[in-house]
């Protein structure tokens, strides 16, 4: 019988985290007590903290306590910005947030894998951008490596492991481009 993976090989390679073990355990438990348990309205709590811990956050950001985010020193996130109730930033590797972008409750952007093809099941991480004025409706999933482009809208439980173009609208499993979102009309 084959063997496609021997995960008693794995190693977390040195330095991968960016931080001290002793800095990634203090993160874990700021970020279950003093961003997990802080009332809802204390956006600006939320961001304090994650300032305090290397992420780079815009003004008027709103965060939700249930958002989660794995390492914020790898995260950019640019001026009024929102993450919602159980988003979660996984980042393995960078992951930037443009202004005015919207991802949503239970959204998974996801910068890390592992490489299926290697005996030791080692890592695979690409950074994921999100730009500016775009939107990832509920429940989305990101996949590694991607760029969603300015004002484009992700439809909800959509799957994205490619590329989306600025100011498209896409949907689904498997992402289909459903087409462009129109500028608002001014007053």
């Amino acid at each position: 019988m084959a063997t496609y993976q021997d995960l008693g090989q794995f190693r977390v390679p040195a330095g991968f985290r960016g931080r001290s073990g002793l800095f990634v355990q203090l993160w874990w438990i700021a970020q279950a007590v003093l961003i997990g348990l802080s009332p809802q309205p204390l956006h600006g709590w939320r961001v304090m903290v994650l300032r305090a811990f290397g992420a780079r956050v815009g003004k008027g950001v709103k965060i939700r306590p249930s958002a989660r985010i794995t390492y914020p020193w790898r995260v950019s996130i640019g001026d009024n910005a929102w993450i919602g109730d159980r988003a979660e930033l996984y980042s393995l590797a960078e992951i930037e947030i443009g202004d005015n972008a919207c991802v949503s409750q239970d959204c998974y952007v996801c910068t890390g894998s592992h490489d299926h093809r290697q005996i030791d099941f080692r890592y695979d991480c690409r950074p994921v951008r999100i730009g500016a004025e775009s939107w990832l409706a509920a429940g989305c999933f990101v996949g590694p490596g991607v760029s969603v482009g300015q004002g484009a809208v992700i439809g909800a439980r959509s799957l994205v492991l490619r590329d989306v173009p600025p100011a498209r609208i896409c949907a689904g499993n498997p992402l289909r481009d459903l087409g462009p979102r129109a500028a608002p009309a001014s007053d």
